[in-house]
């Protein structure tokens, strides 16, 4: 399990299946057929795009008062690669006509619970050329709103500069998760589709 969690409370709990865990670098992924959990206005934007909806999830965050529903991922294949202690993770999207290149996720270091993993999406992403050669920054009004609410406070908006810088010069050299070629990688279709336990919501969270 991959759960947002801020507050002491869960924004987002998706299962995946494990594809690598030494313990320092956790790599799983997801796939079309997978039942998750997110914030109805998460929900609400991906079946009508109105982007309104999409702009209500910040200050419904910043004040607690989100509600969840159930969501079935679609069309693509997400591979995610976690880690420990790094405020990023790096993913890849297979299918639908996407290309294989690279999206980087700002998000809090990962704690490990009984159940997966806890994080907490920080509202600010790259997206990365195939070949390294070019990068776009992604979201940076919805960071900035995140940040006019107080849900990223001055020391964690320094530490998230520091990852950029840090996330920028690993492109640039063409080091650490961006040295590993997974354009090829494919899941396995004889794979079970994760499914969400009983305690997806109510296995303690880690902030």
């Amino acid at each position: 399990m991959r759960r947002d969690t801020v507050g002491g409370k869960v924004w987002t709990a998706a299962p995946h299946r494990v594809i690598r865990d030494t313990g320092g670098e956790l790599v799983m992924c997801c796939w079309p057929g997978v039942e998750l959990v997110a914030p109805t206005t998460w929900i609400e934007w991906l079946v009508t795009g109105d982007d309104a909806v999409r702009k209500r999830a910040v200050p419904d965050l910043a004040s607690g008062r989100w509600r969840l529903g159930r969501w079935t991922w679609r069309d693509t294949t997400l591979l995610s690669r976690f880690r420990a202690g790094e405020l990023f993770s790096v993913h890849h999207y297979f299918g639908a006509g996407r290309r294989d290149g690279w999206y980087v996720n700002f998000e809090r270091p990962f704690r490990r619970t009984g159940i997966g993993i806890d994080t907490f999406d920080l509202l600010l992403d790259l997206v990365v050329e195939p070949d390294l050669s070019g990068w776009t920054w992604k979201d940076e009004d919805e960071y900035a709103h995140g940040r006019r609410l107080g849900l990223i406070d001055d020391a964690l908006h320094s530490r998230v500069d520091e990852a950029r810088q840090r996330v920028l010069a690993l492109i640039e050299a063409g080091e650490g998760p961006f040295a590993d070629d997974w354009s090829a990688w494919r899941r396995d279709p004889a794979w079970p589709v994760p499914a969400l336990p009983p305690d997806a919501l109510d296995a303690p969270v880690r902030d």
